[in-house]
């Protein structure tokens, strides 16, 4: 698929890694952020052993992360995502391009911070956590 896309169709955004659903299952902010990423490099690996170039597949990667209730702790995350992903594709992986080393990623709210008894109080959680994502 990677092949095909990658050649095909280059502007499509054909794989999107989540993290979410790690975090929402009960992992920490940063176990999600390591199996995410662990498993994006893991395409970039595919990528690269399929003869592609990084340049060409890598910014067609998307990323999908939770943002939970710990505001600095989800400003920090997106940070470090980005710096590590950037980081990665350049020197481990040999992109050459900013647009390889960028990390393209979506990011919803928390579900389990949220309670049926004070639905208020989720509309000032969800905000708080959107903003953190910012």
């Amino acid at each position: 698929m990677m092949i095909y896309c990658t050649n095909n169709v280059p502007k499509w955004n054909y794989i999107s890694i989540s993290g979410y659903h790690i975090r929402e299952a009960g992992s920490s902010a940063v176990q999600e952020l390591a199996f995410t990423l662990a498993d994006g490099f893991y395409y970039v690996e595919m990528g690269k052993k399929a003869r592609l170039d990084v340049d060409m597949f890598a910014p067609r990667l998307s990323f999908f992360f939770n943002s939970s209730i710990n505001f600095f702790e989800e400003i920090a995350k997106m940070r470090a995502a980005r710096r590590i992903w950037a980081t990665a594709l350049k020197e481990k992986y040999g992109a050459k391009t900013k647009r390889a080393m960028m990390l393209r990623f979506h990011t919803q709210t928390s579900g389990y911070t949220l309670t049926w008894q004070q639905p208020h109080i989720n509309i000032v959680r969800t905000a708080f956590e959107g903003l953190a994502a910012v």
